[in-house]
């Protein structure tokens, strides 16, 4: 009798994962991960760079290792040896059917460095900075779509967050309170005799 596929998978990707650890991980693009001795993971510029245009899913950084994704990317992320830290999926409170079972559906392994097809594309590049104010002493606005990043813990809590984004209220379970998406870029008039304005800090 043959051996399930997916256990010859898992067993090809254990030994390649071992192979990563003996060879260890002395890589530009990553920085220590707080709070976790010997764990690293990628700055938020490699990160950036994964995404095809700004909103586009990120590409996988590493070979298959033959197991279910979420094994890795689970609620807080985990540690892999000789890898990174495995940031934490965004979709877990996602509803949309498959959002966390199908996930080489949007996010793909790079086979090759060259030109898929030729097109006039041109997407906005990742934007790093944070969301700004729609008044002075507002919390940030939310700068991206909300669909599929339902938990926002998942980028902006715990060891995978970049610091950048990173929240110094995480006991706050209920973010869109107080954070809104931007859904639309006209300004408006306050009614508050105080005068304040948007000062984008």
């Amino acid at each position: 009798m043959r051996a399930p596929i997916v256990t010859v998978r898992a067993a090809a990707g254990l030994t390649a994962l071992v192979a990563l650890v003996a060879a260890g991980c002395s890589d530009p693009g990553k920085v220590p991960v707080p709070d976790r001795e010997g764990a690293v993971k990628s700055t938020a510029s490699v990160r950036a760079e994964r995404r095809a245009y700004d909103g586009a899913p990120p590409t996988v950084p590493h070979q298959d290792f033959g197991a279910a994704c979420n094994a890795c990317h689970d609620r807080r992320g985990r540690s892999v040896p000789g890898v990174g830290f495995a940031p934490a999926s965004p979709h877990d409170d996602t509803s949309k059917a498959g959002a966390t079972t199908r996930c080489r559906q949007c996010h793909v392994f790079i086979t090759t460095d060259e030109l898929f097809v030729v097109s006039e594309f041109g997407g906005v590049p990742q934007d790093l900075v944070a969301g700004d104010r729609a008044t002075a002493g507002a919390p940030p606005r939310i700068p991206h779509r909300i669909l599929m990043r339902e938990d926002c813990a998942a980028c902006h809590d715990g060891p995978a967050a970049r610091e950048e984004i990173r929240t110094s209220h995480p006991e706050r379970v209920r973010c869109r309170q107080c954070h809104v998406p931007v859904t639309d870029n006209r300004s408006f008039e306050s009614s508050l005799e105080v005068g304040l304005t948007n000062s984008g800090q």
